[in-house]
C-alpha cells in the first residue's frame, strides 16, 4: 500500500526566503521588504493577492528570517477565542510574535477589532493574506497599522523555474522519467498559480500510462480540464468589466473582445455583460450612432432569450458594433449639466405658455396663452422659450463625429 505523501506543491514549498520563486518586486535585491529585514525590521502587513503565489509562504519566511514565533490560523475556521488564545501564549515571549492570519477578510469588523489593542501595542506582528481588495474587506482601524503588499500572479518564466525545479529535486517526480516537451498547456491551466501548476504537474504524471511521460500540450489537455481562474464574485470579476468597458470606450475591438472571452470563459452571467454593453451604447456612443442602442438592446434580447453557448454571438457582435462605432458622451454630459442646474437652483417654474389649460381658471390664469404650435409652422420652427427665464443653458453640446457632426452647433457655448 502506497505511502501518504504530501502533495507536489507542499512538497516544493521553500524553505529559506533565497528559494522563493516571484514577487521580485517585494523581495528582489532592493526591495523595501528586504531593506526592512536587513533592519531585522517586520511591519504588520496585509498580503494581497490572487491564490498560489507565495502568500501562507511568504509570511513563513519572513517570520523566519527576522527570528520571530510563528503562529497561523485560518479566519475561515478561526474566530476571536482562537485569537485570545494566540495572544495569551505570546505574553511571555520576549519577542513579538508573527500571528498570519490567512484570509483575513472572512473576519467580520467586531472579530478584526480584537487584533487592534495587539497591533497597536506591538504585542504581535500580525500577516493578513486575502484575495480581496483590503481598502473593502479589511476595516479601516486596522488597516490604518498595517502595510499592504501585492502580490501579482507568477510570469512564465517563473512558472517554469517552478516546473524544472519540481522535475530536477522532487524525489517521487525523479523516480520516473518525465521530460517537458511542451509546457504552453500547463502554465495555462495554472493562471499564474504555483499551487494550480504543480498540482497539475502530479496529475498529468500520474495518468501517463507508460515511462518515459512527455509532456506535451495534448497530454496535459486530456489530462487537466483546462479553465481560466475568474471569481465572479471578486476582484477579478470588477476588473475584467473594468477592461472590457475601457476597451470599448477607447475603440479597441481586439482587446474588447479578448475581455469578453475571459469572461465567458470564467462564467460570468452573459446578462451582466449584455446589460453594460446598453449602458456603453447610451453613454458613450451615445448620439453619434443613435443605432448603437437598439442594437445594444437587442443584443441583450437575445441573449435573454437563447441564453448560452449561442448568446455569446450576438454579444459579440455588439461589442463590436460598439468598438468600432465614433463616440461621444454629449447625450451624458448634457443630462449631468441639467441636473447640475436642478440640484443647485431647484426646479423653475413651467412657463406659463407651456402650460396645459384645462379648466376655466388656468385659462382665465393664462396657462397656454400665446403657445405656438409647431406643426403650424411647417417651413420653420416657431421662436419661443421653453426653458424658464431663469435658466440658462445650453445642456447639451453636439459631439464632434458620427451623426452629431452634421447637427447645427452654436459656437462658444
Amino acid at each position: 500500500m502506497r505511502a501518504t505523501l504530501p502533495p507536489l506543491p507542499e512538497r516544493m514549498r521553500p524553505r529559506r526566503l533565497e528559494e522563493f520563486v516571484g514577487q521580485r518586486h517585494l523581495v528582489g535585491p532592493e526591495a523595501l521588504l528586504i531593506r526592512y529585514l536587513e533592519e531585522g525590521y517586520l511591519p504588520s502587513c496585509v498580503l494581497w493577492g490572487p491564490p498560489g503565489v507565495g502568500k501562507t509562504t511568504l509570511a513563513r519566511l519572513l517570520a523566519e528570517k527576522v527570528g520571530r514565533p510563528f503562529y497561523a490560523l485560518s479566519a475561515v475556521s478561526a474566530g476571536v477565542a482562537e485569537v485570545r488564545q494566540v495572544l495569551a501564549q505570546t505574553e511571555s515571549t520576549l519577542f513579538s510574535p508573527v500571528l498570519f492570519l490567512d484570509e483575513i477578510h472572512r473576519f467580520n469588523r467586531a472579530q478584526q477589532d480584537a487584533l487592534l489593542g495587539a497591533v497597536e501595542q506591538g504585542k504581535i506582528t500580525l500577516i493578513g493574506a486575502t484575495t480581496e481588495n483590503p481598502s473593502f474587506e479589511v476595516a479601516a482601524p486596522l488597516l490604518s497599522r498595517m502595510q499592504v503588499f501585492v502580490l501579482e500572479p507568477l510570469r512564465p518564466e517563473e512558472l517554469l523555474t517552478l516546473l524544472e525545479r519540481a522535475l530536477r529535486e522532487d524525489k517521487v517526480l525523479r523516480q520516473k522519467t518525465v521530460e517537458l516537451v511542451e509546457v504552453e498547456a500547463l502554465l495555462a491551466y495554472s493562471g499564474g498559480d504555483a499551487r494550480k501548476l504543480l498540482s497539475g504537474l502530479e496529475a498529468v504524471v500520474a495518468s501517463a500510462r507508460s515511462e518515459p511521460i512527455r509532456i506535451t500540450n495534448d497530454l496535459v489537455r486530456e489530462a487537466l480540464r483546462l479553465h481560466i481562474r475568474y471569481d465572479r464574485a471578486g476582484e477579478q470579476h470588477y476588473d475584467a468589466i473594468s477592461a472590457f468597458i475601457k476597451s470599448v470606450r477607447g475603440s479597441d475591438p481586439d482587446a474588447a473582445l479578448y475581455w469578453l472571452a475571459v469572461m465567458l470563459e470564467g462564467g460570468e452571467d452573459p446578462l451582466f455583460i449584455a446589460r453594460r454593453l446598453v449602458i456603453l451604447a447610451a453613454e458613450d456612443v451615445g448620439l453619434a450612432d443613435p443605432a448603437a442602442l437598439p442594437l445594444a438592446v437587442a443584443a441583450f434580447q437575445a441573449v435573454q432569450q437563447i441564453g448560452l453557448p449561442e448568446g455569446r454571438i450576438p454579444l459579440a457582435e455588439a461589442t463590436l458594433y460598439l468598438a468600432l462605432a465614433p463616440k461621444s458622451v454629449s447625450a451624458y454630459q448634457a443630462l449631468e449639466r441639467a441636473l447640475e442646474e436642478v440640484r443647485q437652483h431647484g426646479a423653475a417654474p413651467v412657463p406659463l405658455h407651456l402650460r396645459n389649460a384645462v379648466t376655466p381658471l388656468m385659462r382665465k390664469l393664462g396657462y397656454g396663452q400665446g403657445y405656438l404650435y409647431p406643426p403650424d409652422f411647417p417651413d420653420e420652427r416657431p421662436s419661443q422659450p421653453y426653458l424658464p427665464d431663469t435658466v440658462k443653458g445650453p445642456f447639451y453640446r453636439p459631439g464632434k463625429l458620427g451623426w452629431e457632426a452634421h447637427l447645427p452647433r452654436k459656437e462658444n457655448l
